[in-house]
């Protein structure tokens, strides 16, 4: 904001940005929606389309401007897409539910060219992550933040002090000679039947791994099955207070959205 010198009434200036666009690229659904960055609401109701087969990158960035072009949003406004992969500078260096053709492809570029706008694309479970900060159940903690989603692999996202650091992939730490998410996500629970105690029981190996490299001030565990935390987040003891993800769905495009806003 800005004060008029002689009235002393305060101004927004012409690109104060309030508001911005998330997109979440998922394996079955590429969703999309306006967020109010001051509430982490979004502005308008969620358009959802399913993910094109197979997910090449002209499909899904067609797909992706169908999301957008769904709103009537002004060209200032900034675009935000999450993808399921490692995202360096904008390019893909992996592909995880999407086609393989995706790696080595410039993400921001290939959209950016079906929707006629800048976008920032970053990785998914950093979005979520980064929401979980400034919106969720890690607003207002200062240090910090691991961020891990628990479903078909494990995700991770690392905030200090408010910024964040990209493409951890901490579910793919070699854990007792086992990739991490190969024993301890969710998909592995549902795999092996595990009943809630012995998941916790790997989740409790996971979980002192990291801490002894990162030593958090808080973890926060999303994803689908954060919604029965109540049956194994009290099962663990860890040094670190661990609480479950407030944003649930929401948080891919609150966070690509409000990580779009950032870098404009």
């Amino acid at each position: 904001m800005s004060k008029d010198e002689h009235t002393g009434e305060k101004h927004a200036h012409d690109d104060e940005v309030t508001t911005a666009f998330g997109v979440d690229i998922g394996g079955s659904g590429i969703k999309g929606a306006p967020v109010d960055l001051g509430t982490g609401e979004f502005a308008a109701d969620r358009v959802r389309i399913p993910t094109p087969q197979p997910a090449t990158p002209q499909a899904v960035a067609e797909t992706v401007a169908e999301v957008v072009d769904a709103f009537s949003l002004g060209t200032h406004v900034p675009i935000g897409v999450t993808f399921p992969a490692v995202i360096r500078h904008g390019v893909a260096q992996s592909a995880a539910n999407v086609d393989d053709s995706w790696i080595g492809t410039d993400v921001e570029k290939t959209i950016g060219a079906a929707t006629g706008r800048r976008v920032v694309a970053v990785n998914d479970a950093d979005a979520a992550g980064y929401a979980e900060v400034v919106h969720g159940a890690a607003k207002d903690v200062p240090g910090v933040v691991l961020v891990v989603t628990l479903g078909t692999g494990i995700g991770s996202a690392l905030v200090v002090d408010g910024v964040l650091v990209p493409n951890t992939e901490l579910g793919h730490l070699e854990i007792d000679g086992h990739d991490a998410e190969s024993r301890a996500s969710d998909a592995a629970r549902d795999r092996e039947d595990l009943t809630f105690e012995q998941w916790a029981t790997r989740l409790q190996r996971y979980f002192t791994v990291v801490e002894n490299l990162f030593w958090p001030d808080l973890i926060v565990v999303g994803g689908g099955v954060s919604k029965k935390h109540d049956q194994f987040l009290p099962l663990l003891d860890l040094r670190t207070p661990i609480v479950p993800a407030g944003l649930r769905n929401a948080a891919g495009i609150v966070g690509a959205a409000h990580l779009a806003a950032r870098r404009r």
